[in-house]
């Protein structure tokens, strides 16, 4: 009997491990088990990377697309993927899921090559998974592949007309309830919260802001930099611009904020007032942004600004904001809800209160799937409380700016109308305090939106102490 003789096996290959996608992977589990934000996580990742030498800025930037851009369509892929494995998703393995969202967004949201998709995030899956996981990702990816992105969308997408929230919640990458929240708070037909969750996707720009008496926008300008859209002192940054090249920035006499953060400090430093306009005070001012351009803004009119954080680190950082500011200013450690400043004694009192966060969804896309519609209630009575001493705080005639970066009514108009049922105050409208900016809405408060003012979704209230 004659035998064949036997194949030699194929030496076993080690997994060559890719700095970029490593990265990525780290940032997306460390989102996924420590609820960590990907803008907190990912630069000191990239930052290592950097020193040891593993990455360049390209290199950086691919992480940087591969970490926000799976984290903006989670449920879109998750929704894909259940259609390529012989089990329920919660049975998958979060380690193996977080490999196999990374492989999806390559596969349908970027422009690498599905060939070269599947083998990096099979050579991934070995490093950190393990050859028999790795096959598992590799046999999923390749039914991801068999379709482009618009096809898997017909697939697991219901019809428009049979379910529209539900349709733009897969299309578009929001949970349903959240695409209800901001239809409601819109209003309008189908372009308008389509345009809206589509500018939740898209990458954010960098934006900065100089702030008065100690830098110009002018200044700011660069070959690649240019004005702001609304505020004076706003510069936007191209793409791949840094921030920290810029003298202003690193001396910090200029800072990086998003443009509706500076119109609501604006907004509330226009604001009619009779009487004096000695003090004003910032009652939620971590991490310093608003307390900054406030502060400067107060100087500029021979004010002073006290500042209260009631987390002593956020404190920190309002102090270092402030820090060569041009005027008095004070920063203390205080709970806005028991304020140790007397009543009536600000004539300007801002509070930018804590929230859900659903306006600035294109710069922390993860908190799309973390949060719950429960969470709104959560956040409910420290709004009323702080909107509640920021009114007493002002003195008859005074003016109070009630801000937060949600458009949900349950945090903005809710919110105003109950605590005025209350106190004895009144609505101001607060359009005429942003001239030259269009579609704040109906008034007599502001609404900004990503869509329409390329800001984060920023809700401002002004109401005067009576």
């Amino acid at each position: 009997m004659s035998t064949r003789p036997r194949r030699p096996a194929r030496p076993y290959r080690r997994p060559k491990k890719d700095p970029v996608r490593l990265i990525a992977y780290e940032a997306l589990r460390a989102v996924d088990e420590r609820d960590a934000y990907a803008n907190l996580v990912l630069p000191p990742l990239l930052r290592g990377a950097r020193e040891r030498g593993d990455i360049d800025g390209r290199d950086a930037a691919l992480a940087t697309e591969l970490v926000y851009g799976t984290l903006r369509r989670q449920g879109t892929y998750d929704a894909i993927v259940a259609e390529c494995v012989d089990r329920p998703l919660r049975e998958v393995d979060p380690p193996v899921l977080d490999v196999l969202s990374l492989g999806a967004h390559q596969l349908l949201g970027t422009r690498i090559p599905a060939h070269a998709a599947v083998s990096t995030t099979v050579e991934l899956a070995r490093v950190v998974l393990g050859d028999g996981r790795a096959r598992f990702v590799n046999a999923v990816l390749r039914k991801v592949a068999a379709d482009d992105l618009d096809g898997w969308l017909e697939k697991v997408a219901p019809p428009y007309q049979e379910d529209p929230e539900e349709h733009l919640g897969i299309v578009h990458a929001h949970p349903r309830w959240i695409v209800s929240a901001l239809w409601d708070a819109l209003g309008g037909g189908r372009e308008g919260i389509e345009a809206l969750l589509e500018a939740d996707n898209a990458r954010p720009e960098v934006t900065l802001v100089a702030r008065p008496g100690r830098a110009t926008a002018e200044e700011l300008l660069t070959p690649d930099a240019v004005p702001g859209r609304w505020s004076p002192y706003a510069v936007r940054l191209a793409e791949g611009g840094e921030p920290g090249a810029i003298d202003a920035v690193r001396e910090g006499r200029a800072g990086v904020q998003d443009e509706g953060s500076q119109l609501v400090a604006l907004a509330l430093a226009n604001a009619p007032l009779e009487g004096g306009d000695r003090r004003w005070l910032d009652g939620c001012a971590g991490p310093g942004g608003k307390a900054a351009l406030l502060g400067a803004l107060a100087a500029g009119r021979g004010a002073s600004l006290l500042a209260a954080e009631k987390q002593p680190h956020r404190a920190r950082l309002v102090a270092r904001a402030l820090r060569g500011n041009p005027g008095p200013y004070q920063v203390v450690t205080a709970d806005g809800t028991r304020p140790p400043w007397r009543p009536g004694s600000f004539d300007r009192v801002l509070v930018d209160v804590p929230c859900s966060g659903l306006g600035a969804l294109r710069r922390r896309p993860e908190a799309r799937w973390r949060r719950r519609p429960e969470d709104l209630a959560g956040f409910a009575p420290l709004q009323r409380g702080l909107l509640t001493e920021a009114l007493r705080a002002a003195r008859p005639g005074g003016v109070v700016g009630y801000a937060t970066c949600s458009p949900h009514p349950a945090e903005t108009r809710a919110v105003v109308d109950d605590v005025l049922r209350h106190e004895s105050a009144e609505l101001i409208d607060a359009r005429p305090t942003l001239p030259g900016v269009p579609s704040l809405g109906d008034g007599p408060d502001i609404q900004l939106w990503p869509h329409l003012h390329g800001t984060d979704a920023m809700y401002l209230a002004l109401l005067r102490r009576t």
